[in-house]
């Protein structure tokens, strides 16, 4: 216990490491979590979930479309899809090494760090470290097993590597497709979806350092009538050897481990996939030298990249999340994987991926570039965008959300102030084409075209402010069927409705565009055609903001506070008239980030935030209140989250990457 008491931040299950880098986890059988904590292990081809009890899964390009192990979103049961079992040979003992599914009475300790996890349990005096990594470049999940025999007589054990494979979307597709197939000249089982053969992810395998014994592709047959938690064929010789095609598969390989008297051995288990030389890959990873060299790698990969930015505040457990973790999380999960163990999308956003890469221009901005670039590609012709799409079958969906093409040209101007690098403007990117949305139709889910002629990122960026110059009868921006609020899909899904917040965003776009605008025009000079069309947007641009400052000010003011929207049969969102949605915070916080509010205005609305908003008993802030549930309000599916529950008055914190920009205006930053 003392171990774990001297950890920061302590909460009786967890706490951070002296230095911050690791979180370290205390559980057993009766001091369970009470919800899933897991970390995210990943590269921009290859990830996998896992949490506290091994469970989680993996995939592959797609953490949605091309599972390799099974997805199951339960924060209670946390049914594990990857597992190692051990069995002490001489005491006819088996268990896992993780605390489920098969748990003895010791104590679990499970270590978080970037880019890895570790295992660790002591039973029947054997120690068992499992460290757990997905390599800097490579489609793999590799298992270091690390074993030490605390007796003074020789132990033989046998291992189990028990995976529940998917190769797809949904394990009940491919229930049936599933062939597994064990080349002993290679020491490896290879699993393959026979349903569909132009899935990528053709030549998965499962390999160790040690020779695979036997294995079974069938999952009735290895668990029997004992389930994961006490499967049958632990209690056999050998397992019953099976291809799995027709029957409900799961890949488990047996392999034999002696350990004489207080020795010690490493073993590598790995997942992997390849759509090329999966042997050559196989073979690489069953090397536990190589092993250990690729996790030193992925050490160093995230060291380097997360030391070079440090924040430094009064305030401890602020600094320990703002120097690695809220960095890794933006790269890893949002970037990279896509995902989460409650969320499996592996789908791009348009505006959840653009305004995730912005707190990445401290490390490295052509991180914020590349995502300006290839989101730029997923904007219609006509200046919309796709609401989110899958890479790997080129389909998404077109919508009448209000917000997400703004934040392209935002991410610009966030990249070249930051960068003072123009040139990014004159980057050519294509369009997308299809028919557009019908007058009735919120939304269209389709397989979409991209042109063959390109334009530019100033271009790029002008078609989406125009698109977005579409106000309704108070003078504010149409919302649409939603704004930075995706709960708000009701509020103007009927053409109506107007986002007052959407108002202080595009006051900001504006106000912070025309001078790129500017100085865009001096770079154009010897190009007198392209001079004059610019000074003739930039007149534009400045004619909607001071309109917009003007609305803002005078239809958006509720007395004491900014409105938030005005629905399609008029009523009003953020108003003290109202008995749920008195007042939400973006349309205050923004008034000031814009500076669009007037200067009394900004003052008495944040203290209104203050005094409504910041719950200091829970510690939260809210993001608006009192949350919708009985009035006659109907602003959307917001509606249907319990109150105080995510947007419906909850503390959203989803998008604090989109103010990364406002850290050095309050912290000290340092950069290496």
């Amino acid at each position: 216990m003392e171990e774990f008491s001297n950890l920061k931040y302590y909460n009786e299950y967890g706490g951070f490491s002296e230095d911050g880098k690791e979180y370290i986890i205390r559980t057993n059988k009766n001091n369970k979590l009470q919800t899933v904590w897991s970390n995210i292990l990943a590269n921009k081809n290859f990830g996998t979930v896992v949490t506290e009890n091994m469970g989680g899964y993996t995939w592959h390009k797609n953490a949605r479309l091309n599972r390799i192990t099974a997805w199951n979103n339960s924060a209670s049961s946390n049914i594990p899809s990857e597992i190692i079992y051990l069995k002490d040979e001489e005491k006819d003992i088996s268990w896992s090494i993780a605390q489920d599914p098969m748990p003895d009475e010791n104590e679990y300790k499970i270590v978080y760090g970037f880019g890895y996890a570790k295992y660790i349990h002591e039973s029947l005096n054997l120690m068992q470290e499992a460290e757990v990594f997905v390599p800097e470049e490579d489609c793999c999940k590799i298992y270091i097993l690390r074993l030490k025999n605390l007796e003074p007589v020789k132990k033989n054990l046998k291992i189990y590597y028990y995976i529940k494979p998917v190769i797809g979307e949904d394990e009940i597709k491919t229930y049936g497709y599933i062939e597994s197939k064990l080349e002993s000249e290679n020491n490896l089982v290879r699993i393959r979806n026979l349903y569909n053969r132009e899935n990528l992810s053709q030549n998965v395998f499962v390999t160790s350092s040690e020779k695979i014994k036997n294995f079974t592709g069938e999952k009735r047959e290895f668990v029997g009538f004992g389930g994961i938690s006490n499967p049958d064929e632990l209690k056999k010789e050998k397992l019953k050897e099976s291809d799995g095609l027709g029957k409900e598969a799961a890949i488990v390989i047996a392999i034999n481990v002696s350990l004489n008297s207080f020795e010690s051995k490493e073993i590598s288990l790995c997942l992997g996939v390849t759509e090329e030389n999966y042997i050559e890959l196989a073979k690489k990873y069953s090397n536990v030298q190589n092993c250990k060299l690729e996790l030193e790698n992925v050490k160093r990969f995230w060291r380097d990249k997360l030391e070079r930015l440090q924040v430094e505040t009064p305030l401890e457990s602020l600094n320990i999340m703002l120097n690695g973790w809220v960095m890794y999380q933006a790269l890893v999960s949002r970037l990279y994987a896509r995902s989460g163990f409650y969320q499996s999308g592996g789908a791009f956003g348009f505006r959840d991926q653009l305004q995730d890469s912005l707190a990445t221009k401290f490390i490295n901005p052509d991180i914020l570039k590349q995502q300006i670039l290839y989101h730029s590609s997923h904007q219609f012709q006509e200046g919309d965008v796709e609401h989110w799409w899958h890479e790997e079958t080129a389909r998404g969906i077109r919508t009448r959300f209000s917000d997400d093409l703004l934040w392209l040209v935002f991410c610009t101007i966030e990249y070249i102030n930051f960068t003072n690098d123009y040139s990014i403007l004159d980057i050519q990117t294509p369009y997308l084409i299809g028919r557009e949305l019908k007058e009735n139709e919120e939304d269209k889910y389709d397989k979409w075209e991209q042109t063959q002629n390109s334009e530019n990122i100033f271009n790029h960026c002008i078609k989406a402010i125009k698109r977005s110059f579409n106000f309704g009868e108070h003078g504010f921006p149409k919302i649409g069927t939603g704004d930075w609020n995706d709960g708000f899909s009701e509020v103007g899904s009927k053409g109506k409705g107007e986002s007052v917040w959407l108002g202080f965003f595009m006051y900001y776009i504006l106000d912070n565009f025309i001078p790129i605008c500017e100085e865009w025009s001096k770079i154009c000079s010897n190009k007198l055609e392209n001079e004059a069309e610019i000074m003739l947007i930039i007149h534009e641009l400045n004619d909607v903001k001071n309109k917009l400052k003007r609305t803002l000010n005078s239809a958006g003011w509720d007395g004491r506070w900014y409105k938030r929207a005005f629905c399609d049969d008029g009523q009003v969102l953020g108003t003290i008239e109202n008995e749920e949605c008195k007042i939400d915070s973006i349309s205050q916080s923004w008034s000031v980030i814009s500076n669009a509010g007037d200067n009394d205005k900004k003052y008495i609305c944040m203290e209104s935030l203050e005094n409504n908003l910041i719950d200091m008993e829970n510690g939260i802030i809210k993001l608006l209140t009192p949350p919708f549930e009985k009035s006659k309000l109907e602003p959307g599916y917001i509606k249907a989250y319990l109150p105080g529950v995510r947007e419906n008055g909850g503390q959203y914190t989803h998008e604090y990457c989109s103010c990364g920009h406002f850290w050095s205006n309050s912290l000290e930053i340092k950069t290496k």
